[in-house]
C-alpha cells in the first residue's frame, strides 16, 4: 500500500504581497497585483529576509524561493537550519525539488552586458552557479540541511506543478519521507518581455482577464510558491496538522506545437483523467478547479474543452477560477503558486473569483466564478476535491488533485 502525501506547510511571494495567506486573502478581496502591464513583487524586499552576502550570491528567483520556503517550513513546524534538531525526519530522508522556467535570467543578461562592455575579465566568477536552473533547489537544500534527492524541474509554465508531482512520487516510492517542492520565477527582464511581445503572447492592453471574450494575451508576473510534502501519518512528536492531501497527479504531452496548446484539449483532458484515477475519485466529485487560465485566446479555449472532455456534464457545475487574473502569469512558478492557492481554497472552502471576467465567449460557458468569492462544499459527504491545472510551452500538461483533510487526516 503506497504512502499518503500530506501538505503540512505552504509559502508564497506574489505580486499581491509577501506570504501565502497575504496573497490568498488579497485575491479573495478581489485585489489585483498588476500595474502598468506587469505583475511585480513590489512588496518583496530581499534585505528583510536575507543577509547582504546571501543577496549578493543569489539571483532574484532564488531569493523569492528562499522567502517562500522559510514561510512553508515554519508553517509545517520545521525549526532550525542545517545541523539543527528541527527537521522531522533524518536529513537524508528529506529532498527538495524546485521548478523554474528561466532560472537566473537577470544574472545571465547582466553578465552578458558586462562582457560586451568591459571584456571577459569583468565577468563575475559566480555567474554560472547563480544563474543555473537548479540554483534555488541547491540553495534551499543547503539552507535547511536537506540531504535527500535534490533537483530542478524545467517544463516551462508547468514547472512548479511538475516539481510537486515529482516530490509526490519520491514519497510514494518510499525513497523519501518529506520533500520541499515548488517553483520560482523572476523573469520581468527586458529580453524576456521583448521576446514574448514579439511572439504576440503578451496582452497589448496589459490586462489579465482569463476566459473573457476580450482577452488578448497574458501579463507577465514574478513570484514563488513552496509546499512541504510529508509522508502521512508522521510518527514524530509535534507533527503539523495537514492542510490538505495530495491525492492524485496526472501528466501528459500534447506533442503538438512548441508554444500553442492542442486546440481540442484532448491531451490536457487525459492529464485530468489520470489525476482523478490516481486519486480514486470520479469526475462527478470535483468541487473546484484552479485553472491554468492564462488569458490567451488559445489556452482558455482549449482548457475549457479539456474540462468538458474530462468532467463531462459535471463540468458545467464546477466553480473554476484563475489566479492569473490577479497576479499575472508567473511562468515556472505559476503551478506552484496556484497549488498553494488551491490548498488554501480547500481550507477556507471559498473559491476566489476570476477578476475581469465580464463578457462571455461562445463555447466558453462554464462557471468561471465571476461574481465575487463563491462558497464551496455545501451538502457534500466526502472530502472536498479540487484540481489545479498547469499547461506549459512544449505541450507539458500537469494536473494535481488535492483533497481537504477529513477524519484521521484532520487530526494529524
Amino acid at each position: 500500500m503506497r504512502p499518503e502525501v500530506a501538505i503540512t506547510g505552504v509559502g508564497a511571494v506574489t505580486p499581491l504581497g509577501v506570504g501565502a495567506e497575504v496573497s490568498f486573502e488579497a485575491w479573495k478581496r478581489e485585489r489585483c497585483g498588476i500595474a502598468d502591464g506587469v505583475a511585480a513583487c513590489e512588496e518583496f524586499k530581499p534585505e528583510q529576509f536575507l543577509s547582504v552576502k546571501e543577496i549578493r550570491r543569489t539571483d532574484r528567483f532564488t531569493q523569492l524561493a528562499i522567502c517562500a520556503a522559510d514561510e512553508a517550513l515554519a508553517m509545517a513546524g520545521w525549526e532550525g537550519r542545517a545541523g539543527a534538531d528541527g527537521l522531522p525526519f533524518a536529513p537524508h530522508r528529506i529532498g527538495c525539488v524546485i521548478g523554474t522556467g528561466t532560472g537566473g535570467i537577470d544574472t545571465l543578461t547582466a553578465q552578458q552586458d558586462r562582457y560586451r562592455e568591459q571584456g571577459p575579465a569583468s565577468v563575475w566568477p559566480l555567474t554560472i552557479p547563480v544563474l543555473m536552473g537548479n540554483a534555488a533547489a541547491g540553495t534551499l537544500a543547503m539552507r535547511y540541511g536537506l540531504q535527500g534527492y535534490s533537483s530542478a524541474v524545467i517544463s516551462a509554465c508547468a514547472s512548479g506543478a511538475d516539481a510537486i508531482a515529482a516530490g509526490c512520487r519520491l514519497i510514494r516510492g518510499g525513497e523519501l519521507d518529506a520533500v520541499v517542492v515548488g517553483g520560482s520565477e523572476a523573469a520581468l527582464n527586458p529580453l524576456v518581455l521583448s521576446a514574448l511581445e514579439t511572439m504576440g503572447a503578451l496582452s497589448r492592453l496589459g490586462v489579465s482577464r482569463p476566459f473573457d471574450a476580450r482577452r488578448d494575451g497574458f501579463v507577465m508576473g514574478e513570484g514563488a510558491g513552496v509546499l512541504v510534502l510529508e509522508r502521512f501519518p508522521r510518527e514524530s512528536a509535534g507533527a503539523a496538522v495537514p492542510l490538505a492531501r495530495l491525492a492524485g497527479i496526472g501528466a501528459s504531452s500534447d506533442a503538438f506545437h512548441l508554444t500553442a496548446p492542442e486546440p481540442g484539449g484532448v491531451a490536457a483532458a487525459r492529464a485530468i483523467e489520470i489525476a482523478l484515477s490516481d486519486a480514486g475519485r470520479a469526475a462527478s466529485e470535483v468541487g473546484y478547479v484552479n485553472a491554468h487560465g492564462t488569458s490567451t485566446p488559445l489556452n482558455d479555449r482549449s482548457e475549457t474543452k479539456a474540462l468538458k472532455l474530462a468532467l463531462g456534464a459535471h463540468a458545467a457545475e464546477v466553480p473554476i477560477s484563475s489566479f492569473k487574473s490577479a497576479i499575472g502569469h508567473l511562468l515556472g512558478a505559476a503551478g506552484a503558486v496556484e497549488a498553494v492557492a488551491t490548498v488554501l481554497t480547500l481550507r477556507d472552502e471559498i473559491a476566489p473569483p476570476t477578476l475581469g471576467y465580464e463578457e462571455p465567449e461562445e463555447g466558453l460557458d462554464l462557471d468561471y466564478v465571476s461574481a465575487g468569492p463563491q462558497p464551496l462544499g455545501e451538502g457534500r459527504g466526502s472530502p472536498l476535491l479540487a484540481l489545479s491545472n498547469s499547461f506549459g510551452f512544449g505541450g507539458h500538461n500537469v494536473v494535481l488533485a488535492f483533497e481537504s483533510p477529513a477524519g484521521e487526516w484532520a487530526l494529524g
